[in-house]
């Protein structure tokens, strides 16, 4: 467990506005927690709303957006080399069904019958041959093939370009997708995800780094080695998170990355529930709370907004919550810095 967790309790004491500022400078320097009353603005998976996700154009315009960190969904290739996309099934966002037209299969995925092309089955020099595709429709399709699929590496080394460019540190936010079954072909993610933080200068506690995970034994292993703070994600049909004992997820993570309908429920015609103690009930076990994903367009965005993401960003961060995945960080940070009262912080 990291060392910053007293720290974090006192965020929580009453005067989070207050306490941000005043709070010890190793905190402030971690990269971990705003040192502004703004939540931290997570580029998820890049710019992802203006150009192909996980690829390092993407991260580069968030960067430039303002972002405080990237998030980058790890999984890994047949040669054992960590890599960025969203599902280690790579035709929904590459040109992999077209570049190795036989190399369709079928495979059981968490339970779930999966049919497609997979990461674990090609080689990295073969990965670097793909392009990356707009995953949604309804997005821009017009930088169809021109971005490649990065490692993690090179992610982490672009990450450190950008942090000089800006004289800021920006973070990096990994996922680990579906590690269990990475371990189960012989391929899992930890060691080689905590390899490269090591040889980046970033496997340590006061790093600009989270590492998230859906699955706890990934995130309890990972707790063991490293001092890297970890992100428990918390799925939308969890109960609404009412049955989470975040004590025991104190145990071995520093936060939570729950879905954002369970903070601040929205049923399908868009109208408003009555928003949960989650984010209370979290931050009384001394854990940080990044809820996913706000995205700008109408295809996501409640009608309780009124077309505005602006007024559905100012509404969680009325709550308290202590960073947030977006897809479109420039507008994440007008809300903030024009738009929100702020409230509840």
């Amino acid at each position: 467990m990291v060392n910053f967790r007293s720290a974090v309790v006192f965020l929580y004491s009453g005067v989070f506005v207050a306490g941000l500022s005043s709070c010890s400078e190793d905190l402030a320097n971690s990269g971990h927690t705003s040192i502004s009353a703004r939540p931290l603005v997570i580029a998820h998976r890049g710019a992802s709303s203006y150009l192909p996700e996980h690829t390092l154009e993407a991260y580069s315009l968030a960067v430039e957006q303002g972002s405080d960190f990237i998030e980058p969904d790890i999984i890994i290739t047949k040669d054992g080399v960590l890599i960025a996309r969203h599902e280690n099934e790579l035709s929904g966002t590459t040109d992999v069904a077209q570049k190795f037209p036989t190399r369709k299969t079928v495979k059981i995925i968490n339970g779930h019958e999966v049919e497609g092309w997979f990461s674990e089955d090609f080689t990295l020099t073969e990965i670097k041959t793909l392009r990356a595709n707009e995953r949604l429709p309804f997005r821009d399709q017009s930088n169809n093939g021109k971005f490649k699929i990065p490692t993690f590496a090179e992610i982490l080394e672009l990450r450190a370009r950008l942090s000089d460019q800006a004289t800021r540190a920006i973070g990096v936010y990994p996922e680990t997708k579906h590690p269990s079954y990475f371990a189960a072909l012989g391929l899992p993610l930890e060691e080689p995800l905590v390899d490269a933080l090591y040889d980046a200068g970033l496997n340590r506690a006061d790093a600009p780094v989270f590492i998230q995970s859906f699955e706890v034994d990934n995130l309890v292993k990972l707790n063991k080695m490293t001092e890297v703070p970890l992100i428990q994600l918390i799925g939308a049909d969890e109960n609404q998170g009412k049955s989470i004992e975040f004590e025991d997820v104190a145990r071995y993570a520093d936060g939570i990355g729950p879905a954002k309908s369970m903070i601040l429920p929205v049923s399908w015609e868009g109208r408003a529930d009555q928003q949960s103690d989650l984010v209370k009930r979290a931050h009384a076990a001394g854990l940080l709370v990044h809820p996913y994903t706000f995205r700008p367009e109408p295809e996501f965005l409640p009608e309780r907004y009124d077309g505005d993401p602006a007024a559905e960003l100012c509404a969680f961060a009325a709550l308290g919550i202590d960073g947030l995945f977006t897809d479109a960080p420039d507008i994440a940070l007008e809300a903030f810095s024009e738009s929100c009262p702020m409230t509840g912080r």
